[in-house]
């Protein structure tokens, strides 16, 4: 597997710089250690540190800018599935706005809480092997965030949830939803199961944070357009 390939996933999928001695250890563990082509160890170093950060930005940014979640139908997040019987009462029943206001600040939640996956990105890159590395380079085209969504999953759920409460607290998410089972459990027949909402946000803002690494895994590949320093062009063109 070339090392353009190697840096063109590693430039989306790796928020920043690790250890520098992890670093040059992870470069020698495959066989990047003399000059290649005209570039220099410490330039294909700076290329790949500047990549790291690249990346970081350009998936972070798409998640916790103003609708990032909430104008992107790809990663969105909708009613539960659990409680969809509670929208299309509540619609029936003349609650269409606050339905909608329920939905907005769920993604707001979800947008408020992606920053927060920069540093545990940064901390898997520093405990990659030489293994994890060779089964990146090895594997199908989003095996980096295959690699990234097994070792981050636990430690970003556990960020995710106290943001995400926070934020749905703030700004009456909890208590609006509480307001629209009471209501809904008002209207005859109406059945509704325990559900944990929280847990719900956070899990599908995990989601969406991954479906965006995996587009962007996929579009370094074959966009030269994504290399937006000098500094990238030249060490991705080589």
């Amino acid at each position: 597997m070339s090392l353009r390939l190697l840096l063109a996933w590693m430039m989306v999928l790796l928020p920043c710089a690790p250890a520098s001695a992890q670093f040059d250890q992870l470069l020698r563990g495959l066989g990047i250690g003399q000059q290649t082509g005209s570039l220099t160890d410490a330039k294909v170093a700076a290329g790949l540190k500047e990549a790291l950060k690249v990346g970081t930005e350009n998936t972070v940014n798409v998640t916790r800018r103003l609708d990032g979640y909430f104008q992107n139908q790809a990663i969105k997040i909708l009613m539960p599935e659990k409680l969809r019987s509670l929208e299309s009462g509540m619609r029936v029943a003349g609650f269409g706005p606050q339905v909608d206001e329920f939905v907005l600040r769920m993604n707001r939640a979800a947008e408020r809480a992606a920053p927060a996956a920069k540093q545990i990105f940064w901390d898997a890159v520093g405990q990659m092997t030489f293994e994890d590395a060779r089964g990146i380079l090895s594997g199908k085209e989003t095996a980096a965030t295959d690699y990234f969504r097994a070792r981050t999953s636990e430690r970003l759920t556990a960020a995710f949830r106290p943001i995400v409460s926070d934020s749905m607290n703030q700004v009456g998410v909890t208590r609006q939803y509480k307001e629209l089972v009471g209501r809904f459990q008002m209207l005859p027949f109406a059945r509704m199961e325990s559900f944990d909402l929280d847990q719900y946000v956070v899990g599908k803002s995990l989601d969406g944070l991954f479906l965006v690494l995996a587009q962007e895994e996929r579009k370094i590949r074959t966009d030269p357009a994504a290399r937006v320093t000098d500094l990238l062009k030249e060490v991705f063109g080589k």
